[in-house]
């Protein structure tokens, strides 16, 4: 594991110190979750992004919606067997 030092501002590294105190965690600890979750947070607001986007591209929408209609006929083949 790498070792990382970095500054705060001190009204956040006291919100900081009360939390990590409060869930009876190391600081590093907190901030090793926290910052995990907000990286994931970021991922998934990359994906939503690109979900809007590919939502307004005709040619996306269109082979959605081919998929869709072979996803029913399947499901249509699958219910009369």
């Amino acid at each position: 594991m790498a070792t990382f030092t970095s500054s705060l501002p001190d009204d956040l590294l006291e919100k900081l110190a009360n939390e990590a105190k409060n869930l009876h965690i190391p600081k590093n600890k907190l901030i090793e979750k926290a910052l995990t979750m907000y990286l994931q947070e970021l991922k998934k607001a990359r994906y939503a992004k690109s979900f809007r986007r590919a939502s307004e591209d005709k040619d996306v929408m269109a082979m959605a919606e081919e998929g869709m209609a072979d996803y029913f006929e399947m499901l249509q083949k699958h219910d009369t067997e």
